[in-house]
């Protein structure tokens, strides 16, 4: 596969996320790929890797992963985002992402996300 082809694997992806594809979006790992946000534990296979997902995302709509920067190198690509939801009351979260993808053909191999999970906490929960 050519360099280029997952860069757009890397777009695909990140569509599938913004149309709330969650089935698709598991579908884009290898069955024991392994997902990282590196605030967390590394979750491995398909079923861990939707739990997270459904509990990351819960009461929040993603509207999208906004890519600023993106660089690869054969199979591994880098992406520098801005992940945008939407809460119940219309305010949004935003919040700067790096995320690292090696892929094995056409599936995620590995994806490792680096963020500031207090900036995401402190913009998705109600005030009090």
């Amino acid at each position: 596969m050519a360099e280029h082809d997952y860069e757009q694997l890397v777009r695909d992806f990140c569509a599938a996320w913004a149309a709330a594809d969650f089935d698709l979006v598991v579908s884009y790992f290898a069955p024991d790929g392994v997902y990282h946000n590196i605030p967390v534990d590394p979750l491995t296979g398909h079923e861990a890797i939707r739990g997270m997902i459904e509990m990351f995302t819960a009461g929040l709509t993603i509207e999208e992963f906004k890519i600023l920067t993106m660089i690869s190198d054969g199979p591994t690509v880098i992406t520098e985002r801005v992940d945008i939801f939407v809460k119940p009351d219309g305010s949004k979260v935003e919040l700067p992402v790096m995320g690292i993808f090696e892929w094995s053909g056409d599936k995620i191999q590995s994806w490792r996300e680096y963020f500031d999970l207090n900036q995401f906490m402190s913009q998705a929960m109600p005030a009090e």
